[in-house]
């Protein structure tokens, strides 16, 4: 049963850590789009979604954790029809189709497919934990997460697809895989990225190779930005230039700022203290969710609150290395400080569900 004393178990300070790195991202965001007037309405836009999403954190966790098992199934083929309506229909950006229009706001229904994916793979895995964890029981839960991929890898989208087999990888590795079956999943992902490259998309396979070989266009070609982005956060030193002093920033140097190498303008400006502030704060959310599987009443509610951390670090350890060149650009952004509404929806709803568990956590007294 939930009641009034269910909220002392709420966490203030994962729910505040949330709001100075949201208010923070808003204000590197309006600094990032500085005297572009055609994205002047991109910070108030950011604020609305904050806003709203502040709101769905509480009323995310106020609904009990075990209704959306009760609704897995329904949420599973809803998210597959609107990722196949999208391959449809959906509007193109750089070149890959993964919005729908929804009048003022652009809805990307792959971030929602995240944590739809969490929901179902944690109900499924939660159900199965007393059952053989042979190759039944693991080309089961493969097929749930390809029946939402492949249309997300049709967009195309990589990136996003990426960060769904993680998640599928870390809820089967905490759910009890056998130890014997992580050498097959080792040289299967070897053989698969390897015999996937001629099928990638050009700018895909462009991005790979600008990685390997940054010199055969390093001045107006893909590794320009990189190129850029590294000179950003080497400009920026300790102490960084001051906020909205940023040369590489201001002089719109460094493109996609506001999104993809927002963690590059943020190091020009504020340096490498204020780098490190923001990751602190980063780690400290994701170490909250962590805190909280590890009180959850049951193994569902602790499945998601560990996928959502790991989903977080992920992302958040893939955008700072793709600023920092050592690996090739995905597109993910840095979450809670990125602009975007559809992946700040992902991260608020992430939040909202680790509440939720751990709102009705065990009893530790």
């Amino acid at each position: 049963m939930f009641s009034r004393d269910n909220w002392r178990n709420f966490d203030f300070w994962m729910f505040g850590t949330v709001i100075i790195l949201s208010i923070f991202g808003i204000a590197m965001i309006r600094s990032a789009i500085a005297g572009n007037t055609e994205l002047a309405t991109y910070v108030n836009r950011q604020i609305v979604f904050i806003s709203l999403g502040l709101v769905i954190i509480f009323i995310t966790a106020i609904i009990d954790y075990h209704y959306w098992a009760q609704i897995a199934r329904v949420m599973y083929i809803a998210t597959f029809v609107l990722l196949m309506v999208v391959f449809l229909i959906g509007q193109a950006s750089f070149g890959a189709a993964r919005w729908i229009s929804a009048g003022i706001v652009n809805i990307q229904p792959s971030e929602i497919g995240k944590v739809v994916l969490i929901l179902v793979l944690s109900d499924y895995f939660a159900r199965t934990r007393d059952v053989k964890k042979g190759t039944r029981w693991i080309a089961a839960s493969f097929l749930i997460t390809v029946g939402l991929v492949i249309w997300i890898l049709l967009q195309p989208n990589l990136s996003t697809s990426i960060v769904m087999f993680v998640i599928w990888f870390s809820l089967i590795w905490l759910s009890g895989l056998p130890p014997k079956y992580i050498i097959f999943f080792i040289i299967g992902g070897f053989l698969l990225a390897v015999a996937a490259f001629p099928f990638l998309e050009p700018y895909q396979q462009q991005r790979i190779m600008t990685f390997i070989f940054p010199e055969q266009d390093a001045r107006y070609g893909n590794s320009y930005n990189i190129q850029q982005a590294l000179i950003s956060i080497g400009s920026g030193g300790l102490l960084g230039q001051g906020y909205g002093h940023g040369t590489q920033v201001q002089l719109r140097f460094l493109k996609v700022r506001h999104t993809d190498f927002i963690f590059s303008a943020m190091a020009e400006e504020f340096g490498f203290v204020g780098t490190m502030i923001v990751i602190a704060l980063l780690i400290f959310v994701i170490t909250r969710c962590i805190r909280a599987g590890n009180r959850a009443a049951d193994p569902f509610g602790a499945l998601i609150a560990y996928s959502f951390g790991i989903l977080m670090f992920f992302q958040t350890a893939v955008n700072i290395a793709v600023n920092l060149n050592l690996m090739p650009v995905t597109g993910l952004t840095l979450p809670f400080v990125s602009y975007g509404g559809s992946s700040l929806l992902s991260m608020v709803l992430g939040v909202g569900l680790v509440e939720s568990v751990l709102l009705r956590q065990k009893n530790t007294e």
